[in-house]
């Protein structure tokens, strides 16, 4: 019997896929929208000590990569630190890049209309925050007064100043969205994106060519597909579509589907976590029965 992949999962798959080669390129990110460095005034407190953190662990990676230069030995390395070998042999071999993050904040939705308000004139928070309330928003004043705070102090800062780059969820969102959807801001950051870091640019068309191929049934362009997506920023999704090659051959070309099972998986752990902890599996059996 043929296995076959269910045909949603391998969607949404697809899509965590193009968000992991965001988070891969966050750093090319910052650089083409000018945001490759921090202003500290610009930061809410939370965030300051966030950034303390991250230039320690910069420091750390610099004195570590110098010796590494100069053919220090890493058993050696790590007796001069004091670091343990495993965060040493990290950063010879490049794989603790860090990143300062700035976390996804509850305004990021509301942040075209915020925009919009300041350049009117209205630059009270408190009034912003009611308004935003009225609309849906559920967040503090708090968060709105630490983001009127770095707007004014954006605007009272030199020309040349940085501001802060959006969150990786938000940009894969913005570069898979239609293009009348952003905001004027949003599709000027786009663009700097889609300018300074073309790799993640043929990984948003890869991820788009395979959703396309599921929804069309296109099964003559798998192999040409996963040449092209195996050299891309998305090549560890190619590999593990390869592996499971027969099933997802399957999926795209067969009219079955499990996706009958996987609702019934679903609603089986919806049913499940609703009850957590209000009985046993005598209670569950009838429950899940019971809504058959």
């Amino acid at each position: 019997m043929v296995p076959i992949a269910d045909r949603w999962h391998l969607m949404e798959n697809a899509s965590h896929a193009f968000l992991d080669a965001v988070r891969k390129s966050m750093r090319q990110i910052r650089t083409a929208i000018g945001a490759a460095t921090v202003d500290p005034a610009l930061l809410t407190a939370a965030e300051r000590i966030q950034y303390e953190g991250y230039r320690r662990r910069e420091e750390t990676n610099g004195v570590i990569l110098a010796m590494a230069k100069e053919d220090v030995a890493i058993k050696e390395i790590v007796r001069r630190t004091g670091h343990s070998r495993k965060l040493v042999r990290k950063v010879v071999r490049g794989q603790r890049s860090d990143i300062f993050r700035i976390r996804e904040s509850s305004l990021d939705l509301h942040l075209p209309w915020l925009d919009a308000q300041w350049a009117a004139g209205q630059h009270n928070a408190a009034e912003l925050w009611r308004q935003l309330r009225r609309s849906g928003f559920r967040g503090s004043l708090r968060v709105v007064g630490e983001w009127a705070t770095r707007r004014r102090r954006s605007d009272q800062a030199q020309a040349g100043a940085l501001g802060r780059t959006p969150a990786a969820r938000t940009i894969a969102r913005l570069l898979t969205i239609g293009r009348d959807a952003p905001s004027k801001a949003e599709t000027v950051t786009v663009a700097a994106i889609e300018g300074g870091v073309p790799l993640l640019v043929e990984a948003r068309e890869i991820v788009a060519a395979f959703q396309s191929m599921i929804r069309k049934k296109s099964a003559e362009e798998f192999e040409p597909w996963l040449q092209r997506a195996k050299a891309s920023l998305v090549a560890s999704f190619a590999n593990g579509v390869a592996k499971d090659r027969n099933a997802v051959i399957a999926a795209i070309t067969l009219p079955w589907s499990n996706g009958q099972t996987e609702g019934q998986i679903t609603k089986l752990k919806l049913v499940k976590r609703q009850m957590y902890g209000r009985g046993k599996l005598d209670i569950l059996q009838a429950r899940v029965i019971g809504t058959g």
